[in-house]
């Protein structure tokens, strides 16, 4: 379990955090939301790993609930994890699909050393999942964790999705 959970109303994109993760689609090419920030905001590093990504073992692309990282460009950041959340409509609303975007994250951020991590509301913008119920799964998902990750960031970008997960973490 990380030592720290905390959260930030803001940009995911201005965290110096050792890892940000990226809320993807399962191409990894980039997005709107949140990945679509990330891409513009690391620049043509994040995109060309995507893209050696897709040409080797992620050919068919990042399935739904796994992860994988590349470098952060030039974000504050020293990675972005990718992570594909499950479209809320598509998947019945199954918790246990979401809650292995967080784990699988936490797996590669120890795997790369990474200490502190910013996630943002994975799957709460285009891919539907309400807010409250995501709030909660990402935090108990963290909170079971086993992992050497000492801080782990919650960056929320607007109002609604703080006050969800600050009702969490209280």
């Amino acid at each position: 379990m990380p030592t720290n959970i905390t959260l930030v109303r803001g940009d995911i994109t201005e965290q110096d955090v050792d890892a940000v993760v990226n809320a993807a689609n399962t191409s990894l090419l980039g997005g709107g939301g949140v990945d679509g920030a990330i891409h513009r905001k690391g620049g043509p590093a994040v995109l060309d790993e995507c893209r050696r990504l897709r040409a080797g073992h992620y050919g068919r692309g990042l399935p739904t609930g796994q992860a994988v990282a590349t470098t952060a460009g030039r974000l504050a950041a020293r990675w972005v994890i990718h992570t594909v959340g499950p479209v809320y409509r598509d998947s019945g609303g199954d918790p246990a699909l979401l809650s292995s975007c967080f784990l699988e994250s936490l797996r590669v951020a120890d795997e790369l050393g990474a200490r502190t991590v910013a996630f943002p509301a994975v799957s709460t913008g285009a891919y539907g999942w309400p807010v409250a119920d995501a709030a909660r799964i990402a935090v108990e998902a963290v909170r079971g964790a086993d992992t050497a990750v000492e801080e782990v960031r919650f960056v929320l970008f607007d109002e609604g999705a703080y006050a969800a997960f600050a009702a969490q973490i209280d």
